[in-house]
């Protein structure tokens, strides 16, 4: 018997920011997750997927800690059931004793979703305004912010790479096998390396399965990707391979950029990386001599040393290159949301942390700097918290000080699917429904040239107790006393009368600036009821849609939807009928160039405050020269079955459940230690007892657990595996941004004589 497509949901995977389509078959219950299928109708996946979203009924069905009552902590830490209207009514009281004592900008906000839910994030501005809070961050915040802040000072906004085309592809600290990043990652990697015109390079102290692939892998030094790329734009500037024709026209601050380049000491830094001279130049002549360069970065220098100055002098590269708004290399995209934009001020102008003075970059705090804002005295700490699909308890470095800050908070609230280690601190948890349970949406929307957005409506029915995050951000914001029953009459009556009608209301309504903060509310109460199939969630991509065709009309236009204010209508009309994603925008390579900020469209090359870091390099002392630390530990690395702590359920992974540290066969050998012997790493921070897993992968010296694992969980085996952050410290981080270091966590290495019992 044939398959009808009715036996089959549309939606996406929730485990990268890629969001592949998938397709669901419910059980006969009606709640489990029967089959999963790649979605051959999703414009960007085509029907692929990878091992990971054909297990997501672990995330939906399984050990997963679930919550579906408001919980309120009582005097002894355990917690109580208690009803909606109590828990809205207590938390708004707390919220409004913090500003009246304190001032708003003394409540902090955390999260507003993960890789597969940010609609209900869209909402938190609303929560935040109404209580006068002025500061947030997110899991980007430990990531993105370096990139974020390069590519706004030379470019305007987030940078992304045609791979798919490139004639060359460059990869620097990333493995899309496992960590994806574009589309079809593991199907464009495999075609790359099938066809003999094409050179993949992937910079990477590990072989990774991307390494695998490579034409090219420069297996350099753990922690010295500055002195590499340093080195590769050296070589540009030296053997004179810049693409002076397209620098004349499409860019400034060149000279300067020379002038630095050639001070720095080539032959010096590739000793120095671990890779020979002769590799390094003819790396660099392949990327000057290639049609078309992509290039992207990843985690593995992100969060690694110089890794501010690293997402420089990688731009630096395919600029000077000229590899910019054409074909196969980098673009900058249109989309609904302005993620990852920065203003890319000058450092020192950028807006401040109250009590660290950290740099606010895209409007987020650094992550490594959230428990110094709370534990001091200072008097514009912050002293109340809301942390909304985000577990900063065991994601964020240094987790036992972490601990500390959110357990001295006078106020700690949680929005969250499941009982999670940030969850067990709070004063109160407020239980939202699964990603399969709602309207969904992520804003990772960066395709070229077509660009995608897809709202997801709900696979199945929540259980009864929890609300959409929305939801919850309109009472809570409603429980101020910042939004009024007047303020909404208006737009309820515009509403009735059609979309024109509610257009002209609510501009008029948000000239207020009172309510123009309070907006995603304003949209979700009184357009959100007169959207079909129960998709009030999705009111606020009303706004987005409109602001899209504004930004990006020609794109717009291109893809079918007109013109003007018809054109954000028709797109907001496409992407509530669009189960399977809408192509929002037909981009067109000329155009990219409209997005560069600059006046005159030009690239701007220098930075200067980064510039003098290139030569300062050589003044450091070298890595591994502390033989205290003889390891490096990467705490966090992507493998076959981690995603961050989204999935709890411990029975999803197929192998590598015990969270095995991996270290090279040399140093295994040397300490006599075998598969499944126990180590005891230390670091910095602290140490624990992990299982080894000895391989060919991993330089000597060089040593890595993979990320998510070892959660408090309810279920006996929830907890299985090292937390790696309880090996991190909030004071290892960027200098410039203060992203942490978390794959460069100095460590010992020390065999453990009587094995502990298993977990």
């Amino acid at each position: 018997m044939t398959e009808t497509t009715e036996n089959w949901q549309p939606s996406a995977c929730i485990l990268c920011e890629c969001n592949c389509g998938i397709e669901i078959k419910l059980g006969t219950d009606g709640r489990s997750f029967e089959r999963i299928r790649g979605d051959k109708a999703h414009p960007a996946s085509r029907g692929y997927t990878c091992n990971k979203a054909l297990r997501l009924d672990h995330y939906q069905n399984g050990r997963n800690d679930r919550i579906t009552r408001p919980l309120r902590r009582r005097d002894d830490g355990s917690f109580e059931e208690i009803d909606w209207d109590t828990a809205i009514a207590e938390v708004a009281g707390r919220l409004r004793a913090v500003r009246d004592a304190h001032g708003g900008e003394t409540i902090f906000y955390y999260g507003g979703g993960g890789q597969g839910n940010h609609l209900g994030g869209a909402y938190s501005s609303a929560t935040l305004r109404a209580y006068g809070g002025k500061y947030r961050s997110s899991a980007l915040a430990q990531e993105k912010t370096g990139e974020f802040w390069v590519d706004a000072r030379m470019l305007g906004g987030y940078v992304r790479a045609d791979i798919e085309h490139a004639e060359v592809s460059l990869f620097i600290g990333k493995n899309p096998y496992q960590s994806h990043g574009f589309p079809r990652a593991r199907a464009v990697l495999k075609e790359i390396a099938r066809d003999p015109g094409r050179t993949m390079i992937v910079i990477d102290p590990v072989r990774t399965e991307t390494a695998e692939l490579a034409d090219v892998h420069l297996a350099l030094r753990p922690g010295t990707d500055g002195y590499l790329l340093a080195a590769m734009a050296a070589v540009l500037v030296e053997e004179d391979l810049l693409d002076h024709a397209w620098l004349a026209e499409h860019a400034t601050g060149l000279a300067e950029v020379i002038t630095t380049l050639r001070q720095v000491p080539v032959s010096r830094y590739a000793e120095l990386s671990g890779i020979a001279e002769d590799t390094v130049r003819d790396t660099a002549r392949r990327i000057a001599a290639a049609s078309s360069v992509g290039v992207l970065e990843d985690l593995g220098v992100q969060m690694n040393r110089d890794s501010t100055l690293v997402s420089y002098v990688e731009k630096l590269i395919w600029l000077l290159t000229g590899n910019f708004a054409r074909p196969g290399s980098q673009y900058l995209p249109s989309g609904l949301s302005p993620l990852g934009r920065d203003r890319g001020r000058h450092i020192d102008d950028v807006p401040r942390s109250p009590v660290a003075g950290a740099p606010i970059i895209s409007g987020l705090v650094p992550c490594n700097v959230i428990a110094e804002e709370i534990l001091t005295d200072h008097p514009g700490r912050y002293r109340a918290m809301i942390v909304e699909s985000a577990n900063p308890a065991h994601s964020l470095a240094g987790s036992a000080t972490m601990r500390q800050a959110l357990q001295a908070l006078d106020t700690l609230v949680v929005i969250d699917v499941a009982m999670t280690e940030t969850a067990r601190l709070a004063d109160y948890v407020l239980p939202a429904p699964t990603q399969y349970e709602k309207w969904e949406a992520t804003f990772f929307n960066f395709d070229f040239p077509r660009n995608i957005f897809h709202l997801r409506p709900p696979v199945l029915p929540a259980p009864e107790g929890p609300l959409p995050e929305p939801e919850i951000h309109a009472r809570l914001a409603e429980a101020s006393g910042a939004l009024t029953d007047a303020d909404l009459a208006p737009l309820h009556a515009a509403a009735a009368r059609g979309r024109a009608a509610y257009g002209a209301a609510f501009m008029a309504a948000t000239s207020d600036r009172r309510l123009a903060g309070l907006a995603p509310v304003l949209l979700y109460r009184t357009l959100g009821p007169t959207l079909p199939g129960g998709a009030a969630a999705a009111a606020v991509l009303w706004a987005a849609a409109h602001r899209c065709a504004a930004e990006n009309p020609d794109g717009v236009r291109d893809a079918g939807f007109g013109t003007g204010l018809e054109a954000g209508e028709r797109l907001f009309d496409a992407i509530l009928a669009g189960p399977h994603g809408v192509v929002i925008t037909e981009d067109r390579w000329d155009g990219v160039w409209q997005r560069v900020r600059d006046p005159g469209h030009r690239v701007r090359l220098a930075i200067p405050e980064l510039l003098g870091d290139l030569t300062a390099l050589a003044e450091r002392p070298a890595p591994g020269s502390d033989s205290s630390w003889p390891f490096v530990l990467t705490a966090g690395e992507r493998r076959a079955f981690t995603a961050n702590t989204i999935i709890r359920d411990p029975g999803w992974r197929r192998r590598g459940g015990d969270g095995a540290l991996r270290m090279s066969l040399t140093d295994a050998e040397r300490m006599l230690l075998s598969p499944g012997d126990r180590v005891r790493v230390t670091t910095p921070a602290g140490s624990a007892e992990i299982p080894v897993e000895p391989t060919d992968r991993m330089q000597p010296g060089h040593v890595s657990l993979p990320n998510g694992l070892g959660l408090a969980s309810s279920d006996p085996q929830g907890g299985a595996g090292t937390p790696p952050n309880e090996l991190t410290t909030a004071a290892h981080r960027d200098p410039w941004v203060g992203t942490p270091l978390h794959k460069h966590v100095p460590a010992r290495v020390e065999r453990c004589e009587v094995a502990a019992p298993r977990p």
